[in-house]
């Protein structure tokens, strides 16, 4: 398991469910590019002082495609965003 495997899945300890962290736990070094756009994403909402919320993570990856220029960057933020839908329960 990589660096940024292992720093994420400690920031997802966090969430109220577990479906998201084991989700790319289990994936391994095959989704390395979307743990580290997960991770930065991660970090940024904590740093600002936000909840670590689905909600934010969402609207942080989507902030994130906005914001880019690079094609394959945005590709792989949309990816990421796709898994974390995907993969996560409604916040309540």
């Amino acid at each position: 398991m990589t660096q940024t495997t292992l720093k994420t899945a400690q920031h997802l300890t966090g969430l109220s469910d577990t479906a998201l962290a084991d989700y790319f736990v289990s994936a391994g070094d095959l989704l390395a590019e979307e743990h580290a756009i997960l991770g930065a994403a991660i970090r940024t909402i904590i740093a600002t002082g936000r909840p670590l919320t689905h909600k934010e993570i969402i609207l942080q990856l989507i902030d994130e495609i906005e914001a880019t220029k690079n094609v394959v960057r945005s590709d792989v933020i949309r990816k990421t965003l796709e898994i974390v839908v995907d993969h996560t329960l409604d916040d309540i």
